[in-house]
């Protein structure tokens, strides 16, 4: 749903809304759709829930650009996690200048008690309203007796704040096993097979090249023991991320995605496919031949499969 769409609120029935920008759709997101979900049940509502894009920074910050965004889960990728939450209906507004010049009160008002709205959860930080002047302790007074509420705390987990800041940090720095305690899932990302240099089938590892298409955080450089989706199945291999120093003197713009895919000899140039990160091996190393280099992708490739073996097994 774009904010410059004209509804009734005679389309929807009474719903039971979760609200948030939701990057990561994280264990703290969970806890605000879950006891949506749950309240909505009770109340024998519709489930909703709303989210945002872009990211308010793009429309607000004069030096920010949706190219210079990068986010967990990209909008198409949300949707994805947000819709496995089984909602009723779900509702993305777009977030541009006008959007963000509503007063608290009109934001409320519109999209909230027009869409018949009876009760909202959402995080205690969570704000609205041009410059962000809307808050859980004011929207008792702006839902107008049209609607009541529930706060979800704040949720840690080793004495930190639970936060897609604090993932996307964890991310950039390769602590994958961080990130899947947050997440409640592997981090992932999406991309297109695309050709490479195709050096990897010449010293025997053939490799396919991600390139994604959207605006992913990206995870540290270096190896990483990963599953891959390709035609709607599952593989394992070895990731590496970085800038293949062994055979460039010039480091890229961005970092070149490699998988290698243990026994599996198809042609996938093309396809669509999902990188599954479950453990970081090793940093990206600049071997002094390929020799030393092919040893330590056997190495590399020996490592990953027990990680995933233990993996599969738990």
């Amino acid at each position: 749903m774009y904010h410059q769409n004209e509804y009734k609120p005679s389309s929807f029935p009474e719903m039971v809304l979760a609200l948030g920008f939701f990057d990561g759709v994280h264990v703290g997101h969970q806890e605000v759709i879950q006891t949506a979900k749950q309240i909505a049940s009770e109340k024998g509502c519709a489930f909703g829930i709303m989210t945002f894009h872009p990211h308010p920074k793009v429309v607000l910050s004069p030096h920010v650009s949706e190219t210079d965004m990068r986010y967990i889960t990209p909008l198409y990728h949300k949707e994805t996690e947000l819709e496995k939450e089984n909602p009723d209906y779900l509702f993305v507004v777009h977030f541009d200048s006008a959007f963000a010049k509503l007063e608290p009160q009109e934001f409320i008002d519109k999209y909230i008690i027009e869409l018949q709205v009876k009760h909202v959860v959402a995080g205690f930080d969570f704000s609205y309203g041009r410059l962000g002047k809307g808050s859980m302790e004011t929207l008792s007074f702006h839902a107008r007796n049209q609607f009541s509420q529930t706060t979800v705390g704040e949720i840690q987990h080793n004495g930190k704040k639970i936060s897609s800041t604090l993932i996307k940090n964890y991310i950039e720095m390769g602590q994958m096993n961080d990130v899947k305690m947050l997440l409640g899932r592997s981090y992932s990302t999406r991309g297109v097979v695309e050709h490479g240099e195709q050096r990897g089938r010449t010293i025997g590892f053939p490799t396919a090249n991600i390139k994604l298409r959207h605006a992913y955080i990206m995870p540290a450089a270096g190896v990483y023991a990963v599953q891959i989706k390709v035609k709607d199945n599952w593989f394992d291999g070895v990731c590496n991320i970085g800038y293949k120093p062994t055979f460039h003197k010039d480091k890229p713009d961005e970092p070149i995605i490699e998988v290698y895919i243990f026994d599996f000899e198809e042609d996938i140039y093309g396809e669509e496919t999902e990188v599954c990160f479950h453990a970081y091996i090793r940093p990206e190393e600049k071997f002094a031949n390929v020799e030393e280099l092919i040893k330590e992708m056997e190495n590399d490739t020996q490592a990953a499969q027990n990680i995933l073996r233990v993996l599969t097994e738990s």
